[in-house]
């Protein structure tokens, strides 16, 4: 009988428990088949700080490191792991499967493992265990919102090994937004000199009842962006955790901080405006004439080179349109157009910018309800109904889940009188999240059910889970809104549908590894109580029900 037998998160497809354990020590030795040496790499690279274990190469190593491309069933990042007592077998089809099973060793491994001080004494036993692992979902992400507050560079790379941990394969930024400006732009270096900078930092007052969305403006400001070092290294060290990192440069709305700096691509020549210190949807919006056109594409093609993935996020909703009707000239574009009216300026802004991202062989990305008015090559992220997603699919869009009521982790996770502020309305618990069914109904691995009349000619990506940051300025407040709800996000999407009971257990045993990461995080144990299914008014328009 193993000394433990851990629960991994998320649960792996199969497992199934052998007797005895297999021992890390000192006369430890991997042997690595050509093309698994990052993954050594990491192995080492992870477990180093807590067991002092150098795990050198060897051709005769008992910890074997195995890519097999024949393993055609196991997928992208599918793995297969055997734990012996003399042996341990991690073997994939391609490099980001052993990726993914790095982490399930380190999860098999006593929690202390996961540390980033030396754990003497300690014992690092695996036990002995077969495992088959698939992920069902192929986009697992999580978007934190660096605009709203901005957090530095080091807790970016923190936030990547999370990720990682919990086979999350996607860190979306949050780059833009009317209340500031993250990334530098050669051509436009007022960006972050003047954008990335507000005059008052906005936080929840202290002893505020949760949920009431009250804020005090402390008259401190706010600031910071990133160097292009800083990110490209932040890309690079993703990269050999296996997560991708998607950008979001906010367009044609949401855009009050470049348009502080520079205010001649906005609707109304003449005017000065600071960065917005207000949360919600701003009036403001870029104009539609070609210099502005010439300026997102200038922003794009940077974004492009810094970030090699395959998506970029351009966000593309809560665009008010009175700018553009007050506008000689943006009346003028929609008549030059051939639009119905000024109110079709954003679908036709959001064309013309896609356009120019397929043309760069990338897949532009938007926020959307239901795609409508977007080319089908834009992938989606459907967050006000889960019916949106079904009709965003029948359009034909590539749709990843983002349902406000599973996955806006800005929301309250309990409804206790300690909780902090947050947003207001439902309360998004623990279950709410792993009950997260992407709008049409759980495991059906990206094939909706197809039983009405209309086919389905999208494909469902994933789901993805929110952090929204008004309410959260500093790091230690993200982590207590991101945890544990982000490890019951990560399950569903990897794991899928599970009875609750089970999944709650493995959650609360978790825990125990967020205490070694040093994670303040939320409640465990919050009686469950289904969201309200009334509307709710609220004063931002991104979370309205």
């Amino acid at each position: 009988m193993p000394a433990h037998r851990p629960a991994p998160v998320p649960h792996p497809t199969q497992l199934s428990w052998r007797p005895r354990h297999f021992t890390l020590d000192a006369a430890t030795t991997v042997r690595s088949a050509p093309g698994a040496r990052p993954a050594l790499d990491l192995l080492r690279t992870l477990l180093a700080p807590a067991t002092g274990l150098p795990l050198p190469p060897s051709p005769e190593g008992q910890f074997v490191l195995a890519l097999d491309p024949q393993l055609r069933g196991l997928g992208e990042e599918g793995y297969g792991l055997t734990v012996g007592p003399d042996a341990l077998l991690l073997r994939a089809a391609h490099l980001t499967g052993l990726l993914r099973g790095v982490q399930t060793v380190r999860q098999l491994l006593p929690v202390r493992a996961l540390s980033d001080q030396p754990q003497p004494d300690t014992p690092w036993e695996l036990p002995c265990a077969e495992i088959t692992d698939v992920p069902q979902s192929a986009w697992r992400g999580f978007m934190l919102d660096v605009a709203r507050h901005f957090q530095p560079a080091g807790v970016l790379r923190r936030y990547v090994d999370l990720l990682a941990l919990h086979k999350m394969n996607v860190l979306h930024l949050h780059l833009t937004d009317d209340q500031g400006w993250r990334m530098p732009v050669a051509a436009y270096p007022r960006l972050t000199e003047v954008g990335g900078r507000r005059a008052q930092s906005m936080v929840g007052p202290a002893g505020a009842a949760r949920g009431t969305g009250d804020l005090t403006f402390d008259g401190v400001p706010h600031q910071g962006a990133y160097s292009r070092d800083e990110l490209t290294d932040l890309v690079t060290y993703a990269g050999t955790r296996g997560v991708t990192v998607m950008p979001e440069m906010e367009m044609p709305g949401h855009v009050r901080a470049a348009l502080a700096a520079y205010p001649e691509l906005g609707n109304t020549p003449g005017r000065r405006l600071d960065v917005w210190t207000r949360w919600g949807v701003c009036d403001t919006v870029l104009g539609v004439g070609d210099p502005v056109l010439d300026f997102c594409r200038t922003v794009l093609d940077e974004v492009l080179d810094v970030f090699p993935s395959p998506h970029v996020h351009i966000g593309g909703d809560e665009c008010p349109t009175t700018e553009w009707a007050a506008s000689p000239a943006a009346r003028a574009r929609a008549v030059a157009e051939r639009l119905p009216d000024t109110g079709a300026l954003r679908e036709w802004f959001l064309g013309r910018i896609g356009a120019h991202l397929i043309e760069r062989g990338r897949t532009p990305t938007a926020w959307a309800e239901t795609g409508e008015g977007l080319p089908p090559e834009f992938t989606v992220m459907t967050w006000r109904d889960p019916e949106h997603t079904r009709i965003a699919l029948k359009r034909g869009h590539a749709v990843v889940s983002c349902h406000h009521r599973a996955a806006y982790l800005d929301y309250p996770q309990s409804h206790a009188s300690t909780e902090p502020p947050g947003q207001p309305g439902v309360v998004v618990d623990l279950r709410s999240v792993h009950a997260h069914e992407a709008g049409y109904g759980p495991d059906t691995a990206g094939h909706p059910d197809t039983s009405d009349d209309l086919p389905f000619e999208g494909q469902l990506l994933g789901l993805q889970a929110q952090l929204w940051t008004e309410f959260a300025p500093t790091a230690d407040h993200v982590d207590y809104l991101a945890f544990p709800r982000l490890c019951a996000l990560a399950d569903r999407a990897w794991h899928g549908a599970a009875p609750w009971p089970g999944v709650h257990a493995r959650l609360r045993d978790h825990a125990a590894r967020l205490a070694a990461l040093g994670l303040r995080h939320g409640p465990l144990d919050d009686p469950y109580s289904p969201a309200p299914r009334r509307p709710v008014p609220h004063p931002s328009g991104r979370e309205q029900q």
